[in-house]
This record gives structure tokens, C-alpha cells and sequence, in this order.
């Protein structure tokens, strides 16, 4: 496969400039089988392997949601297993722990931490990556994360919040205070909660070769390699940021479709008029399709439903978490009566609140929506979520972390 960009992943930069650093040294590795290679040994090489055909001294895998095969389904426990890609032992952070303990580090020298993110704040591979980071600091065990890009890019104009609130609403689909888009790479989350948490971890971050923020992952010219069960495509990621928050509520997010997170529907939705009434807003880079579809698993399986099926135009100006926050109230406006919101979820839970405000990370808001649930066109309601979006302050405390300009 030809590589028109050359972007290479902070594996391949290991691969070609660090292995030497390894020699001899106890390796433990987090990872799962969406971490391949961009280029070396070949393309799309699990990167648990590429390490171990390079002689590196891999002792022991961690693996995070979804299991070291990223096959697992949303929420459920992995145990520990041994691999059959390397015949190591897996210790799941997905079970009965989300953090290496004591036990599971003492006999390494050096931890690396290999898992490709898609740069929201509820997809919770980057909070293994926190515990990781306390438990290296706590363990004063040397972490070196090996950087992918960000598929959403980097470009901080893109960021979307708001910011979690930490106090009421830490959970595993959001412990620290981040927004919603984040638009950083794992190295530069990384970075940025070393110094901002003071964790004094030895950390190296392997940097992505060839890489600008402001590429998205289609300039890459790169296979999209699926990071989970239902997150098949780039065009899923990208409207994962605001098709997520149907998680909580009584709609569909297409799981249990081929079209997770880019459809969103129910049996008693009116899909034309609501697409309809979507596409008169004409947000930026995004349109609506009504469409029917019928999910085997997850919320109203087995029902036909309809539903809007949503279509990204242009990344470059696109507000995933603005467009679902309007779909959300726009769907409020046409079925008050049959909308709800959901109170339980797979992920911690928190007295008080909701898988919703879990996921939109600010106990006000849902209110917020309720009290101004009229008409979804109204410029209150484009500015109050206008607000709740913009994350000004944040990207102005992160920029001098960033490590790619």
C-alpha cells in the first residue's frame, strides 16, 4: 500500500529510531488490535506483534473497553485471557480493575501505551490512559505513549465543550475536566494532565511523524481501522460527539445496525418531519435523510423505526455536539409527548443524574433544554447552545502543551 503522506504513528517511529532504547528492559504493553502500523514492518501490523517480531522483551498486554480484540460489547467486563496473536497474558482494565495495580507492574521496567482514540470525551479509551498515568506515577514506572493522530483533527477552532464537571460528574465516560471534542492526540492528553494534575510521571510521548492539526483522517490516506464494535468508519466518529447523547434518552443511536451512531430514530418518530425541520437550521457541513430502519440489539430492537440517518458534508466546519444538541431539541419540539430521557446506563453512575448528563458532562444543561423546549429555531435556543459549545478558555490552558503546531 502506498503511503501519499507519509504520516507515520509514534509504533512505526519506535520501530525505526527507539528499539535500541528497549534493549533488555522488561516491556509491558496497553493496547488492543486497532493499533497497527502505518507503514512498518508492513501496513497494518497489530502493533502487540510488530513489538514482539522486533525482539522487544514484551512480558505482559493491558487491555482496555472491548478487550485486547476490540470485539467485547459496549459496557460488558473483560476478563483477563491470554492472547492468541502473542501468547502473552492480558490484564483486562475493564473488569475488575480500570487500573494496573501493584502486582500487575512490578516486574516491568517500561510501560508503552498503544491505543488510537477518536477524540471525544466519552469514548473511554483515554481514561484508561489516566489510570495508566497514576498508576505509572504511583508505581514510579517510565510511560511512554506512542502518538496517534486525532481522526477528527487537530485544529482547536473545532473544539466543542463543555467542560466536564469534574465535582459532580466524574465517571468513566468522563473523569477529568475536558470538553466534549477535545481535538488533542493521546501524547498531548497525556502531556497536558501530567503538568496539569501534577502526576510527576516519566513520561515520553512518541511522536506522529508527518502529521499537521489540521488534518483530519481522510488527508491521511490511511485505512480507518474500526477502534470498537460500533465505531466502524471515519464518517461514525465524526458524528459520534453529538449522536452519542441519544444514549440518553429513550431514541436509538443505531446500535445494533450497520449504521450505529449515524442514524438516530424510534417507532414513534415522524423521521420527514423532523429531518425536515433538522435541515432548515442548515447547520454547517451536515444534512439529514429521514429513513426507516429496524435494530437486532440495543434500544427498540426487533421495531421498525423511524429516524434521520445524518450525512457529513464538510469536516472542516462541521459542529458534531451543536448539530446533536439541536437534532436532540428538535425532536423534543415535534414529540413532547413521547420523548424521554434514560436513567440507567452500563457506566458508573452518579446519584442524582442521568446517563445524559454523564455524557454531556454539565448537570445544568438537560434542564436548561427542558425549560426551553419551544420552538427549536428560536435565537435562544442557538445561544444558549452556542454556549454550552464554545471552550475558549480551556484550548488557551492546553496550547502550550501541544506538541504539534
Amino acid at each position: 500500500m502506498q503511503n501519499r503522506t507519509k504520516v507515520q504513528f509514534g509504533i512505526d517511529y519506535l520501530l525505526q529510531e527507539k528499539l535500541t532504547s528497549l534493549r533488555d528492559l522488561r516491556v509491558g504493553l496497553v493496547t488492543n488490535s486497532a493499533a497497527v502500523t502505518a507503514a512498518f514492518p508492513q501496513p497494518l501490523t497489530p502493533s502487540r506483534l510488530a513489538l514482539q517480531q522486533a525482539g522487544v522483551k514484551l512480558v505482559k498486554l493491558f487491555s482496555p473497553e472491548h478487550g485486547i480484540n476490540g470485539q467485547a460489547a459496549e459496557g460488558a467486563s473483560v476478563a483477563d485471557q491470554s492472547d492468541a496473536l502473542t501468547r502473552l497474558p492480558v490484564h483486562s482494565l475493564y473488569g475488575v480493575t480500570q487500573r494496573p495495580t501493584s502486582t500487575m507492574l512490578a516486574d516491568l521496567d517500561l510501560l508503552l501505551f498503544d491505543i488510537p482514540d477518536i477524540g471525544v470525551r466519552f469514548y473511554t479509551y483515554i481514561w484508561t490512559l489516566a489510570h495508566v498515568l497514576e498508576a505509572c506515577a504511583e508505581n514510579h514506572l517510565p510511560l511512554w505513549v506512542l502518538d496517534r493522530p486525532n481522526p477528527l483533527s487537530g485544529d482547536l477552532r473545532l473544539v466543542e465543550g463543555p467542560l466536564l464537571d469534574e465535582a459532580r460528574l466524574s465517571t468513566f465516560v468522563g473523569r477529568w475536566s475536558i470538553p466534549v471534542r477535545h481535538s488533542l492526540t493521546i501524547g498531548e492528553l497525556a502531556c497536558w494532565w501530567n503538568a496539569e494534575r501534577k502526576l510527576a510521571v516519566a513520561l515520553t510521548v512518541l511522536p506522529v511523524q508527518n502529521w499537521q492539526r489540521n488534518q483530519s483522517w481522510p488527508a491521511l490516506a490511511l485505512p480507518f481501522v474500526p477502534t470498537s464494535p460500533n465505531m466502524p468508519t471515519y464518517e461514525t466518529a465524526l458524528l459520534y460527539p453529538g449522536t452519542c447523547l441519544f444514549e440518553g434518552t429513550n431514541l436509538s443511536e443505531g446500535r445494533g445496525t450497520t449504521m450505529p451512531f449515524r442514524v438516530v430514530g424510534a417507532p414513534w418518530l415522524d423521521g420527514l418531519a423532523v429531518a425536515t425541520a433538522f435541515n432548515r437550521l442548515a447547520l454547517p457541513g451536515v444534512v439529514a435523510q429521514a429513513v426507516y430502519f429496524t435494530p437486532a440489539s440495543g434500544k427498540h430492537a426487533g421495531q421498525n423505526c423511524q429516524g434521520l440517518m445524518l450525512h457529513p458534508l464538510n469536516p472542516e466546519i462541521m459542529r458534531p455536539l451543536a448539530m446533536g444538541l439541536h437534532l436532540l431539541t428538535t425532536i423534543r419540539q415535534f414529540h413532547k409527548e413521547n420523548f424521554q430521557w434514560a436513567a440507567d446506563s452500563l457506566f458508573t453512575p452518579v446519584s442524582g443524574y442521568n446517563h445524559f448528563d454523564r455524557l454531556i458532562g454539565h448537570p445544568e444543561i438537560r434542564q436548561q433544554l427542558e425549560d426551553g423546549a419551544g420552538d427549536c429555531t428560536t435565537l435562544r435556543q442557538i445561544d444558549l447552545i452556542k454556549a454550552w459549545t464554545d471552550a475558549p478558555h480551556w484550548v488557551n490552558c492546553v496550547t502550550p502543551h501541544l506538541l504539534y503546531r
